[in-house]
C-alpha cells in the first residue's frame, strides 16, 4: 500500500481508519481543524527563514515530479531544501526542511505546537526510515516547535520564537517499530472485507477518530462514552469490563456526579434544586450588576508587542447591566479592528463602561479575570481600575458547577451552552443556532481574523454577526441569573 507520513501516523493510531478511508468513506464524520491547519501553514513558512538561502521543491500533484526535482536540487554539495520529497517501497514523505552538508543530512520537522508530542516522534521516525533506506546519511533529526516563553518586543526574532528539539536518539530507536507498523498496515489493507476491531483509547488519541460513531454503532444510545467529565482511561476500563449502558453503570463504583447524570436521564427526573445554597451564592451579588463576556483569539506567531505565542488576545466584549434590581436592562459593547492590536482601546472602554466597585458577573470567571489581569500588567495607567474590576468579579457558574441546580437536559455539563437550553428549551431568542454566521467561540475567533481580508459590505455583515453573538452570551447570563432568582423566590 502507498503510505504518506500522515497515513502512517493514522495507521499507527488505528489501521482501520485507513481501511475505512478506502472502502467506507461515506460513513466518515468531518472534524474541523481549520485553525490548527492555518497556524501550521504560517509557522512552516516562517521557519524556512531560519535557514539561509533555502530553496523549495514546489508542490505538484504528480509526486514523481517532486521526487525528481528533489534529486536535482540535492546534486549540490550544500543546500537547505524545503519540502524535499522521497519515496521508498511506496512510502512517501516530504521533509519540511532538509539540510545537506556534503554527504550528511539533518532533518527538521516544523510544528506549530509548543511541545514535542509522541505523534511528532512517529512522524519524523517514518521520514528517517524512508531517507535512510534510500541511502541518505541522516545524522540529526529535529522537531522545531514554538517557544511559548518568547515575548515579542519590536521586530519578530525568529531565533527566539523557535525551539530546536533534538530527537535523533528516539528516532533511531523507533526504526524497528516503523518497519513493523508498515508491514502491519500493509497486511491489514490487503483484504476488502471489513474486520472487527474493538473500541479503545486509540479512538480518541492522539486524534479524535472520524469513524467513532460508525465503529460504536453497536452501543446503546445511552452509553459510557456519553458520561460528561469522566477520564477516557476510566471509560475504556469500564467498557472493557462490560459496563457499557447506563443501567450497567448504575451498579458500578463510579463518582456520584456521574450517577446523577445517569439517574436523571434514565428516569426523566425533575430538576434537583438546593435553594439554600443558590440563595447563599446570589446574596453575594449587589447592584449595579455588570454581566461581562470577552471574545479572544490565539495565533502561534505573536503579532504585537507584549504578546507571546498562543496568548489569548481579547478583541471584543459584551456588557449587559442593571443599575438596580428593578432597573432597565442596558447594553454596551466593544469590537476591535482586525489586523490592529485591539487591547488598548478595549481596556480604555472597559474602564469607562464599568465603574469601580461594581458587581461584575462572568460565566466561568477564570477567563475574564485572566484577560483583565493581563491588560492591567501592560497598561499601568489603567491598572488600578482594571484590577478593581478584576477583584469584584463573581462567577455565575457556581450554582451549576456545585450541582445546586441540576436537570437531565444539562447532560452532565455546567457549560453555558448546555445550561442555557436546559433552562430555556423553547426560547428562540436564546438559541445560538438562530444567529447569523457566528454561533460559537471558535467561529468568532476565525471570523475576527478574517475581517481584514473582506470588502466593506462583507466586513459590515460579519462585524454585526460578531456583535450579536457576543451580546447573546451576556444576555444569556442575565436570563440565567433571573431564572435562579425566580427559583429561590418560589
Amino acid at each position: 500500500m502507498y503510505l504518506s507520513k500522515s497515513k502512517y501516523t493514522l495507521g499507527l493510531q488505528c489501521e482501520k481508519i485507513l481501511w475505512l478511508d478506502k472502502y467506507k468513506k461515506e460513513v466518515k464524520e468531518e472534524i474541523n481543524n481549520d485553525a490548527v491547519l492555518d497556524n501550521g501553514t504560517d509557522i512552516g513558512i516562517l521557519a524556512q527563514k531560519l535557514f539561509p538561502n533555502y530553496k523549495v521543491v514546489e508542490f505538484n500533484k504528480d509526486l514523481s515530479k517532486m521526487i525528481e526535482d528533489t534529486k536535482n536540487y540535492l546534486k549540490e554539495d550544500n543546500i537547505n531544501l524545503c519540502e524535499a520529497s522521497f519515496s521508498y517501497n511506496n512510502n512517501f514523505c516530504s521533509v519540511d526542511i532538509l539540510k545537506k552538508m556534503g554527504n550528511t543530512y539533518e532533518l527538521y520537522e516544523v510544528k506549530s505546537s509548543t511541545h514535542v508530542s509522541d505523534v511528532y516522534l512517529d512522524d519524523v521516525s517514518f521520514q528517517y526510515y524512508v531517507l535512510t533506506n534510500l541511502g541518505l546519511n541522516v545524522i540529526k533529526t529535529y522537531v522545531v516547535t514554538v517557544d511559548s516563553s518568547y515575548v515579542r518586543h519590536g521586530d519578530l526574532e525568529l531565533d527566539k520564537l523557535f525551539k530546536f528539539n533534538d530527537i535523533t536518539e528516539t528516532v533511531i530507536e523507533k526504526q524497528e517499530l516503523v518497519k513493523n507498523t508498515i508491514d502491519k498496515i500493509s497486511n491489514y489493507m490487503e483484504s476488502d472485507k471489513e474486520r472487527d476491531k474493538d473500541l479503545g483509547e486509540y479512538c480518541f488519541s492522539p486524534y479524535p477518530c472520524p469513524y467513532f460513531k460508525y465503529c460504536s454503532r453497536h452501543l446503546p444510545e445511552n452509553n459510557i462514552f456519553n458520561i460528561r467529565g469522566m477520564q477516557l482511561t476510566s471509560k475504556i476500563k469500564l467498557y472493557n469490563e462490560g459496563k457499557v449502558s447506563y443501567e450497567d453503570l448504575l451498579d458500578s463504583n463510579i463518582n456520584n456526579k456521574y450517577k446523577q447524570q445517569i439517574e436523571f436521564e434514565l428516569n426523566d427526573l425533575e430538576p434537583y434544586i438546593n435553594k439554600d445554597n443558590i440563595k447563599e451564592e446570589l446574596d453575594k451579588y449587589y447592584y449595579p450588576i455588570y454581566y461581562l463576556d470577552f471574545e479572544s483569539y490565539q495565533v502561534a506567531v505573536p503579532e504585537f508587542d507584549n504578546t507571546n505565542p498562543y496568548m489569548q488576545l481579547p478583541f471584543q466584549y459584551s456588557l449587559h447591566y442593571r443599575m438596580s434590581e428593578e432597573g432597565e436592562l442596558l447594553h454596551k459593547e466593544y469590537l476591535g479592528e482586525s489586523g490592529k492590536d485591539p487591547r488598548r482601546k478595549l481596556a480604555e472602554q472597559l474602564v469607562n463602561d464599568i465603574p469601580k466597585d461594581s458587581c461584575v458577573l462572568a460565566y466561568n470567571m477564570a477567563f475574564e479575570k485572566m484577560i483583565i489581569k493581563h491588560l492591567a500588567s501592560i497598561y499601568p495607567d489603567l491598572s488600578d481600575h482594571l484590577m478593581n474590576i478584576h477583584d469584584h468579579i463573581k462567577d455565575l457558574i457556581v450554582p451549576f458547577k456545585n450541582r445546586d441546580y441540576y436537570c437531565k437536559d444539562m447532560l452532565g455539563s455546567f457549560s453555558i451552552k448546555f445550561v442555557l437550553p436546559a433552562l430555556f428549551p423553547n426560547d428562540p431568542s436564546l438559541d445560538y443556532h438562530n444567529l447569523n454566521l457566528v454561533h460559537k467561540g471558535d467561529e468568532a475567533s476565525r471570523s475576527f481574523l478574517s475581517l481584514k481580508n473582506l470588502n466593506d459590505e462583507d466586513k459590515k455583515t460579519l462585524r454585526e454577526a460578531l456583535l450579536r453573538y457576543c451580546e447573546l452570551d451576556t444576555y444569556a447570563m442575565v436570563k440565567i441569573h433571573d431564572k435562579l432568582k425566580s427559583i429561590i423566590e418560589k
